[in-house]
Order: C-alpha cells, then sequence, then structure tokens
C-alpha cells in the first residue's frame, strides 16, 4: 500500500506512449482522474488504493487521457506572458482590450473603446504597469465577486448562510471553501466570462451543503447549472 503523502510523480506507460502523472492520497471512495489545460495529468485516490488498483484503473482510461493530453497541447502556449507593453491584450470577464501606455499627469486604468489605457505619472516600465493593471484587477475582483456572491446564493434550494470572503493568489486553485465557511478565490478568476465566475462560487458554495464531492454535490451542481461541464471547459480554455 502506498504511504499517504501530498504528492508522488509517477509515469505510466501504455503501448508505445507514456505519460506523467502527479498522484495524491486523500480521504475519498472513489478514484479521480483529471487531465488540465496544461495538460498535467492529477489523480486523486482513496488513502488505502493499492498500486496495482490505481494502475489497473489508469490504464483502462490510459487512451481517453491520452487524447486529452494531446488535445490540450494543440492549444499551448494559448496566452503567452504578458510584457506589459502597448499593443498587446489583457483579458477582463472574458474579452480581450488592447493595452496602451500614456504619460499623464498620475496614475490610473481605465478601460475605454475596447482599451486599457494606464496613465503613468512618471513611470512607464513595464513593472509599473503591471502593478497599476494588478492593483486594479484586485479591486474589480473584490467588487464583482461580493456581487456574484450574493447572487448566486439565492439560486439554492436551501438555506445557505453568505460565506466571509477572501481574496488570494493560488497557481493551481480558482477558489476554496474552508471547514469554517470562508471562501478564499484567486483574483486572477476576474479576467474570466461572468458564467465562469459564476460555476467557480457556486462550486465552492456547494461545499457548504456537501463538504466532498460525494453524488449528492454534483447532483446539487447539477441542478444549480446544468451546464456546468461546459463552462469549466470553457473556463480552462480561457484562462490557459
Amino acid at each position: 500500500m502506498l504511504e499517504n503523502a501530498e504528492s508522488i510523480i509517477k509515469t505510466l506507460r501504455w503501448g508505445t506512449n507514456q505519460f506523467v502523472y502527479e498522484l495524491t492520497l486523500v480521504d475519498r471512495e472513489t478514484m479521480e482522474i483529471a487531465v488540465h489545460p496544461d495538460a498535467c495529468v492529477r489523480v486523486k485516490a482513496p488513502l488505502n488504493a493499492t498500486e496495482a488498483i490505481i494502475e489497473t484503473k489508469l490504464r483502462k482510461r490510459a487512451g481517453w487521457i491520452i487524447r486529452q493530453i494531446r488535445y490540450f497541447n494543440q492549444f499551448n502556449p494559448l496566452t503567452p506572458p504578458r510584457s506589459y507593453l502597448s499593443g498587446e491584450t489583457h483579458l477582463y470577464l472574458g474579452r480581450h482590450y488592447r493595452l496602451k501606455t500614456i504619460p499623464f499627469q498620475s496614475d490610473s486604468v481605465k478601460l475605454m473603446r475596447g482599451f486599457f489605457i494606464v496613465e503613468t505619472k512618471e513611470d512607464v516600465s513595464p513593472a509599473h504597469v503591471k502593478t497599476l493593471m494588478e492593483d486594479w484587477y484586485l479591486e474589480k475582483a473584490q467588487f464583482h465577486f461580493q456581487k456574484i456572491l450574493k447572487r448566486c446564493i439565492e439560486n439554492f434550494p436551501q438555506t445557505v448562510e453568505l460565506p466571509e470572503l477572501h481574496l488570494r493568489a493560488m497557481k493551481k486553485r480558482w477558489g476554496s471553501m474552508s471547514r469554517n465557511g470562508v471562501l478564499t478565490l484567486n483574483p486572477e478568476l476576474i479576467k474570466a466570462p461572468i458564467e465562469c465566475i459564476d460555476y467557480v462560487i457556486t462550486h465552492e458554495l456547494c461545499h457548504l451543503v456537501h463538504p466532498n464531492h460525494s453524488p449528492d454535490f454534483y447532483r446539487l451542481l447539477d441542478y444549480l447549472i446544468p451546464q456546468w461541464e461546459k463552462v469549466k471547459h470553457r473556463l480552462e480554455l480561457t484562462m490557459s
């Protein structure tokens, strides 16, 4: 039996193909296999799962896993790293806006006719423009996430208490719900379409009713967002 660990990197050979996957043992009853937009394969298995059981299930899904990896690889790099120079595009609520930097009497960021207009008092360096835009994104995230949170919670068939909202940069997650009912969202989510933000917030709110990803959890999510898998897919493609 494998020891419980935060993550283990392993390789599976399947015919003439092979793929690397990240294995995590967690307190759950079933095994979850996910291929993310960066083409990384992540597996969550029950604490008592043996290596043989895990490998057998992976081999049964190997064809699908490899197809997903190939599918996502065609989009990489979907969005190149941002340089924060005039002319490049930046996302906001699912739309692309072209960046334009302008020397001005004060620092400000605004949207105007398809452009991100960044006015800078003295420093027009990419580092300063990046700081101004990140501050702007954070302010917009706090405003919009609060509004969307209140709207999403009203759709629940049962009474759900409004959680406290925190914003925190996270490398691999869009959101999380703590056991004491604190909702943490990645401020980068403000760049995604509204329906995708709805999905992430609703997903996390469902954990207030069903803490684990149980069948009841997914029944509730299906009820609230019948096409959630398509929305999740759009989020992954938009934000890759």
